[in-house]
């Protein structure tokens, strides 16, 4: 349960803080990855921040009670999963020839460990404690 619950925690830190940085300043984390600029149609970048935010908050809540609700992760899991897969394919065939590419390796290179890292997690923790389940 140990590792489940430090992945959590770390993916959850590292959503809340770009949570944080979509919502307060989306056209400094769209420059970052991409050359555009966004001027009053960057709202969707801020709703997403704010989800991504309380994306984290969940994943905070469930590894505060990790021994009785670790199976919870999966939901986690097939998000992160589901993102890695998005970002790996766009750095992969979706880029444009002058953008640039720093942001997207390690946007990807982090979906990635957090995900292999959560899945890693769920493995032990189905290890030590099965999913409580009762027949009918």
């Amino acid at each position: 349960m140990r590792a489940l619950r430090r992945v959590l925690y770390l993916q959850a830190g590292a959503w809340a803080v770009a949570g944080v940085v979509l919502a307060v300043a989306p056209g400094v984390a769209l420059a970052w990855f991409t050359d555009q600029r966004f001027g009053q149609g960057d709202v969707w970048l801020r709703v997403l921040g704010i989800q991504t935010f309380g994306l984290a908050l969940l994943m905070v809540l469930v590894a505060h009670r990790i021994d009785e609700l670790w199976w919870w992760s999966w939901a986690f899991a097939f998000a992160s999963v589901l993102i890695a897969a998005t970002v790996v394919l766009n750095l992969a065939f979706g880029l444009a020839p002058s953008e640039s590419v720093v942001g997207w390796w390690l946007l990807a290179i982090s979906t990635v460990c957090f995900a292999l890292g959560l899945l890693y997690g769920l493995f032990v923790s189905s290890r030590e404690r099965p999913i409580p389940w009762e027949p009918p």
